[in-house]
């Protein structure tokens, strides 16, 4: 009895491997065909001008918004400048307005909280505020959950929103009587 289940055993096992073999041949002869060779990079052509490494270059402080350490807000690029004396590129990030805009010209930095919850209800911190409009306060704010969505276009609302880390960056930089410079 023992040589037959050992003929049994031996039979699902040959059984087995020839399943796997056949399963095998079947992927490979699906699966494309890999290069011999390396692909090539198509050479430049005459005159052509190869793009620079890196990221991009930040926007540039916009003409209009004046000298000296200051914010710059733009409100057509949606973008923020934290421009120091000492002659350094400045850091520039994007932002998410809000629904209530500040007109355009210089602002000087009235408040600040750590955290507080915004005119959306939303849980914010490094709250920097320099101006009122239409009822609203306004000022720039990072939400505690580090998100950026859109507002609801239903409500007055007056945060300019920015990540995280640049909302660490704009409390380290604009304390109270910070100049704000709001252009177009």
């Amino acid at each position: 009895m023992a040589s037959r289940s050992s003929g049994i055993v031996a039979g699902l096992t040959v059984a087995a491997l020839a399943a796997v073999g056949f399963l095998g041949y079947q992927a490979s002869a699906t699966a494309p065909a890999a290069p011999a060779q390396p692909p090539q990079a198509a050479a430049p052509s005459a005159g052509a001008v190869a793009p620079a490494p890196g990221p991009e270059k930040p926007a540039a402080v916009p003409a209009d918004s004046g000298t000296g350490v200051r914010v710059v807000y733009s409100l057509g690029q949606k973008r923020v400048w934290l421009v120091g004396e000492d002659g350094r590129e400045p850091r520039t990030f994007p932002v998410m307005p809000s629904t209530v805009h500040p007109k355009t010209g210089t602002y000087l930095v009235s408040s600040r909280s750590g955290a507080v919850t915004g005119s959306d209800g939303v849980p914010v911190e490094h709250v920097v505020r320099f101006a009122n409009a239409d009822g609203v306060v306004v000022g720039f704010s990072a939400r505690a959950d580090g998100g950026m969505p859109q507002p609801d276009p239903a409500k007055k609302t007056g945060g300019i929103r920015m990540s995280r880390a640049d909302g660490d960056a704009m409390w380290a930089f604009a304390t109270i009587n910070s100049k704000i410079v709001v252009v177009p």
